[in-house]
């Protein structure tokens, strides 16, 4: 017996399973068109644009603040010691308004008037070092200032450069002094009495040349009429 070769078994597609196809598709076009669409976003590009930009604000509101700070910090480490000094002595003192430059015009006065002692207290020390015959006057190795030779330096300065103020004794005798003298006596009069005309503002505070001849003209006058006396 022949057999024969079984033949390919291939699934048919008939014209109702393109139709169902068919229809199928519209579906899910309306299923699809019916859910809500996501929003738009924007692309990457402006993305990245806006977010340098968000940084480079925090980066300037950083910068002002460094510069800000960076200024108070050196304000406060310029002010040197001795005018912190000065500033609480003003405290002290109970000066609190002042001008800014009245410190460096306290420590400019200090500076020259210590500088100016101690050259005279080193005039002072080599006048009193003995005189041997061995050192050279000229030698400034064993310059050293005591504590009397500054004192000196002083005491010398302060007769000339500062007026010494004298004691308050001395200032109460002279003010019990001139008070025990009575006041001279009222004399009433019209109007307003007033002090005598060389203490008011209305005296004359000027001389006039004709009302004193000069001593020249005299002796001019006094050779002419000698002169005359002769002839």
């Amino acid at each position: 017996m022949s057999v024969s070769a079984p033949e390919d078994i291939r699934p048919s597609t008939s014209n109702g399973d393109q139709s169902n196809r068919d229809t199928n598709t519209p579906a899910t076009s309306t299923s699809a068109s019916t859910t809500a669409l996501p929003p738009p976003q924007p692309p990457p590009q402006q993305q990245q644009q806006q977010q340098p930009s968000s940084s480079t604000t925090t980066t300037d509101n950083n910068n002002n603040n460094q510069t800000s700070q960076q200024p108070q910090e050196k304000k406060e480490k310029i002010i040197p010691r001795d005018v912190r000094l000065l500033h609480l002595i003003f405290a002290t003192h109970a000066v609190h308004n002042y001008q800014d430059h009245v410190p460096l015009q306290l420590m400019d006065f200090a500076h020259r008037y210590t500088k100016s002692v101690l050259k005279d207290a080193l005039v002072y020390n080599d006048h009193s070092k003995p005189i041997n015959a061995n050192t050279n006057l000229n030698s400034n190795t064993n310059a050293t200032v005591n504590t009397d030779d500054i004192r000196l330096a002083i005491a010398a300065r302060s007769n000339y450069q500062f007026k010494p103020v004298p004691p308050k004794e001395l200032l109460l005798e002279l003010a019990q002094e001139r008070n025990s003298r009575p006041l001279p006596p009222v004399i009433p009069r019209w109007g307003l009495n007033l002090p005598p005309e060389k203490y008011c503002l209305t005296a004359k505070d000027w001389d006039s040349i004709y009302d004193e001849p000069d001593e020249d003209n005299n002796q001019s006058s006094q050779q002419k009429n000698k002169k005359l006396k002769t002839k």
